[in-house]
């Protein structure tokens, strides 16, 4: 299984020792919005209003807004509009949302429902001429300015060792549930071009993969 909060959720009883039925990858880490946002306002220092798009259906989407709340606190020239979707039909929403916030940037939530609507979300952000961060590289092929997160592909290769390992007579309880060695920035140039963002050379040095 992929999923961000295990125990949290009931899931399993502890990271290295599940103890039950359940073990696999975790789809999130802790901070990760955070730094997220920290590296958006690094590419785009002037954005003191910055638009999150959520999905309030998935329970770990909307327990990441208190925490980015509070993560921002200490920031009082900074303003966040969080808005929070359930169906495909509500991003159109949602940016219009945006828009009449005059939002300078969005930070996206890591969601299947954005995974699987990566390339209009980029297309409304860019008509928009609004920078944008996402959580999988994926986003970033299909438009979106730039990404910080786990590699999906990685993800769905250590799931298959888990199923091979539980094929052969190990126990779910017995498998610690991983989380992927290391994260990865993905910034997408011709995308940064259109908007007019230059990205600075201190971020360039720290990101894995650039689309041209």
């Amino acid at each position: 299984m992929l999923v961000a909060a295990p125990v949290e959720f009931g899931l399993v009883k502890s990271i290295a020792h599940p103890g039950g039925n359940f073990t696999g990858l975790l789809s999130g880490v802790g901070k990760l919005v955070p730094k997220q946002l920290e590296l958006l306002q690094e590419v785009v220092p002037t954005a003191t209003r910055i638009g999150v798009l959520f999905n309030a259906s998935n329970p770990a989407n909307s327990g990441g807004i208190p925490l980015l709340e509070s993560d921002t606190a200490s920031k009082p020239l900074l303003k966040l509009v969080p808005v929070g979707v359930r169906v495909p039909a509500d991003i159109d929403t949602a940016f219009q949302a945006f828009a009449h916030d005059q939002v300078e940037t969005v930070l996206v939530f890591q969601d299947a429902l954005f995974s699987s609507n990566a390339k209009h979300i980029a297309d409304l952000a860019l008509t928009a001429r609004l920078p944008t961060m996402f959580g999988f590289r994926e986003q970033v092929e299909a438009g979106g300015l730039m990404s910080y997160g786990l590699n999906v592909i990685y993800q769905f290769r250590r799931t298959a060792a888990f199923v091979e390992k539980i094929l052969k007579g190990t126990s779910p309880a017995d498998l610690p549930v991983e989380m992927q060695p290391r994260l990865e920035l993905v910034i997408n140039l011709k995308t940064a071009k259109a908007l007019g963002v230059t990205i600075p050379a201190d971020v360039l040095a720290f990101t894995n993969d650039v689309i041209e």
